[in-house]
């Protein structure tokens, strides 16, 4: 693992070159299982954004005129760069994210699957055409890109989700910013190291480290087509409003309470298995875990002894140690945010099976550690219920039947992922077809689309149209033009 640099400031890639950002705040990257600094990011300015705009502005038309073909083989070598690099970036990732390990290879293997999609751009991106639409006329659709796209992404996926945008947009032919998490940019720069050895011509993908104001300058600078955007969804829907009214395209993908609902006639022990690493997998950290587990009918005392049961077993620790099945919470900041929500089912009063509060790690003690946690008796209108806690905390309600578990899922802002564990075909017709959520798993927990689907969610887990990778993303990046042909 490359770690010579750890506790440099972290710099820009702009135009090919790595550049040192100016002046402004500095912010410490801590490893959340140790409390250990990794590195510092200092935050670029406005200025600093628009001067990569700028440099990314003018790789364009060059870039737009490279044959898609070619355009497809530097993403071969990227993949293959980072296939050769795998467990060293997932062991990046784990440092400065705090996952395990396996959590870390899953979401880099998910990451380079985005890349593999990108090779096949010359047939994806391809229009159609017809002939003698009139006599003597053709008619001729193609696919163009537009210019310069950017994406802003969040702490908890660090490697994947600039994935999910840079290699779709810029195969296309656009040219692209990053701006990662100033929480976990250790990643990207060993990603970037990657861009510019695979040997991308200069100003075609730029990184940007910086906080909200470099994230504002890029929704707000001319020159920016589009804005990809993964985080809260308070800050989604400021982002998509503020994107929209410069005029931009925008997909913002935000927040997520989702349900599960748990079936009498469910393969018990296989669902409660699936299940624990659905809620409890990357500590919660993830808009795809199951936050509230809606068990119907008579399954309810025996899926609650198991999960109870299963959920204690988990050991918790530093992500590097194999034997560890979950991580720490991202900083201290977050674990105090989740231990509130906690504090808040016990007060409005849920049963507190499990309490995650006082976990400790003793040879990890300057961790970030909150333990699984677990409350049953819970109502529909708690706080733990409806609210997103983005941690290692599942609720669970007993319901009497499907009618009752789709009710309390309609009843609820969010609408990004919920899945159905049940051995009958006719329940999962009817929930699949009823259920009105965007991503739906039956006897899956994560129900997490591969790269040449599409990934989004509906109410307040998305704003926008399109929705990220797969052929939505192609949409996304590129615009349609309709050519009309007589010769005479």
């Amino acid at each position: 693992m490359k770690t010579d640099k750890s506790c440099d400031i972290l710099p820009n890639y702009v135009g090919g070159k790595w550049i040192e950002p100016a002046g402004g705040n500095e912010l410490d990257v801590i490893n959340p299982a140790t409390g250990e600094k990794l590195g510092i990011v200092r935050l670029s300015s406005k200025a600093e954004m628009d001067q990569a705009i700028s440099v990314a502005k003018d790789a364009f038309r060059s870039w737009r005129d490279t044959p898609p073909v070619d355009r497809a083989r530097y993403f071969f070598k990227l993949k293959e760069l980072l296939e050769e690099d795998f467990e060293n970036l997932s062991r990046i990732l784990t440092m400065e994210n705090g996952k395990t390990l396996a959590e870390a290879r899953g979401s880099v293997r998910r990451g380079i699957e985005n890349v593999e999609a990108a090779c096949g751009m010359p047939s994806l991106m391809q229009g159609y055409t017809l002939e003698d639409v009139a006599v003597g006329i053709d008619c001729q659709a193609v696919r163009q890109p537009m210019g310069v796209f950017g994406c802003i992404t969040p702490f908890n996926f660090p490697a994947m989700v600039p994935l999910w945008f840079f290699p779709t947009a810029v195969a296309c032919g656009n040219t692209f910013v990053v701006k990662p998490s100033e929480q976990t940019p250790l990643s990207q720069r060993r990603m970037f190291e990657l861009v510019d050895k695979a040997g991308f011509p200069p100003g075609v993908i730029n990184l940007v480290n910086g906080d909200g104001e470099a994230a504002g300058a890029m929704i707000s600078n001319p020159d920016i087509k589009g804005v990809s955007f993964v985080g809260s969804s308070a800050v989604a829907e400021s982002v998509y409003k503020e994107a929209s009214k410069y005029g931009k395209r925008v997909q913002a993908l935000g927040g997520a309470k989702n349900f599960v609902v748990v079936m009498p006639d469910c393969e018990l022990d296989s669902t409660v298995s699936n299940l624990i690493d659905s809620i409890y997998g990357c500590a919660g950290e993830r808009c795809l875990a199951a936050s509230v587990v809606l068990a119907v009918g008579d399954i309810y005392d025996r899926f609650k002894a198991k999960l109870h049961e299963a959920a204690k077993k988990i050991k918790i620790g530093n992500g590097l140690d194999e034997s560890v099945n979950m991580g720490p919470v991202i900083s201290e900041a977050h674990k105090a945010r989740v231990v509130s929500y906690i504090e808040k089912g016990v007060a409005e009063g849920a049963d507190l099976l499990l309490d995650g509060r006082d976990a400790e790690v003793t040879d990890c003690l300057g961790g970030f550690f909150v333990g699984p946690t677990l409350f049953d008796n819970v109502k529909p209108d708690m706080t733990i219920a409806r609210e997103e806690i983005f941690g290692p905390v599942a609720s669970i309600i007993k319901v009497k039947d499907i009618a009752e578990a789709l009710d309390i899922i309609h009843g609820n802002e969010y609408g990004n992922a919920t899945s159905i564990y049940t051995s009958s075909g006719k329940h999962v017709r009817r929930f699949t077809h009823e259920v009105g959520i965007s991503m739906i798993g039956v006897n899956i927990g994560v129900a997490a689309p591969m790269a040449f689907f599409m990934f989004g969610g509906t109410n307040k887990s998305f704003f926008g149209d399109l929705k990220a990778y797969g052929r939505d993303g192609i949409e996304f990046y590129t615009d349609k033009r309709v050519i009309i042909s007589r010769w005479f």
